[in-house]
């Protein structure tokens, strides 16, 4: 299945690193005009090298007057991928109102943000559009120490499915992908790179093993085409049978 984006603007958060780093590159290859959002312009600096056609935004999406200002630079956009995210683990006694405060920030307030801004435009414009939000299947499927992680997914989830509802009529569709644990240098830093942790996990994954970012990237590509012409307000699971279990 060829997907094309020949004429479309994107713009992907988090596109420093892993997921979002692959689907903005992706999007490239797939023909769209790409806008990469990082904190840090290392990674952006090295994105543009690798991919000299795309457009860096440095910008800390913590900071809701530097998030308005560096989204509204971009201009009009076509395709939106919320992709940036934090985790902080914390058993649920422990957990810290800064903490939560702030995987709240990135994870739910950010992509509000992030979103009214797009999407004000696609409104105004009246060509519609696709946004794609990267959640998790922990919000159907709770782990230990990931309080805070857990409510902001979990959050986004329903906040997407109002997006699709309200935003549909005018021609704007809105879905989540929700994998699993996926293998990126986020997941390896809190220990999912060692077996022992991702053990209990990979046991209840009938295909035997974690998410790969092409995994993640190619559902988020296949949501913002055409071809997913009337699939609004899904939340799609990426999770090789966990649910199964």
């Amino acid at each position: 299945m060829e997907v094309r984006f020949d004429g479309k603007r994107a713009l992907v958060t988090g596109a420093g690193k892993g997921i979002g780093r692959d689907t903005a590159k992706a999007l490239v290859k797939c023909g769209a005009e790409v806008f990469a959002l990082s904190r840090t312009q290392e990674d952006l600096d090295s994105l543009v090298q690798e991919y000299p056609g795309i457009q860096p935004v440095q910008c800390d999406l913590g900071d809701p007057e530097a998030t308005k200002a560096a989204v509204e630079s971009v201009g009009p956009i076509d395709l939106l991928v919320n992709n940036a995210g934090i985790i902080i683990l914390q058993p649920f006694l422990d957990v810290t109102l800064d903490a939560f405060d702030k995987v709240m920030n990135t994870n739910v307030r950010a992509v509000l943000q992030v979103s009214q801004i797009v999407a004000k435009g696609m409104v105004e414009r009246g060509t519609g559009g696709s946004i794609v939000n990267l959640s998790s299947l922990v919000s159907k499927s709770v782990l230990k120490e990931h309080t805070s992680y857990c409510a902001s997914k979990g959050a986004l989830d329903v906040m997407s499915k109002v997006m699709a509802l309200e935003l549909g009529p005018h021609k704007i569709r809105v879905n989540t992908v929700n994998p699993t644990v996926v293998l990126t240098d986020m997941t390896r830093k809190i220990g999912y790179g060692d077996p022992a942790k991702a053990g209990p996990i990979l046991a209840r994954i009938p295909l035997g093993k974690l998410v790969e970012v092409d995994d993640v990237v190619n559902a988020i590509l296949y949501l913002l085409s055409d071809k997913a012409a009337m699939v609004n307000g899904t939340h799609l699971p990426i999770e090789g049978g966990f649910l199964t279990s």
